[in-house]
């Protein structure tokens, strides 16, 4: 399997947040995936800066990076800006919180 930026998104869908029961890309908290010579970076965010998942969640999303690139190929940077909010989430996300 080719590592590209697509197979990566794919494999953070596995990453879900407890809270919600909804993975953190069709949540809008995956920012930005590249692959940078030997490291796949993730920049993402949370729900809020206070979220008592965070380090979890971020720990979760290391993991599975790793599980296809190799250990110490994942480096996930956790922003605070942009804000998230709801209208990051997908179709899929809203539609299963009941929101559509």
């Amino acid at each position: 399997m080719a590592l590209d930026e697509h197979t990566i998104t794919e494999a953070l869908r596995t990453v879900i947040d407890p809270e919600l029961g909804i993975n953190i890309v069709d949540l809008g908290l995956v920012y930005d995936v590249s692959i940078e010579s030997d490291c796949v970076r993730v920049t993402m965010t949370m729900t809020t800066p206070a979220c008592p998942l965070g380090a979890h969640i971020t720990a979760e999303a290391t993991e599975v990076i790793e599980r296809l690139a190799g250990p110490g190929r994942a480096a996930v940077e956790l922003v605070w800006s942009p804000a998230w909010t709801p209208l990051m989430m997908s179709l899929a996300a809203k539609q299963q919180l009941g929101w559509l």
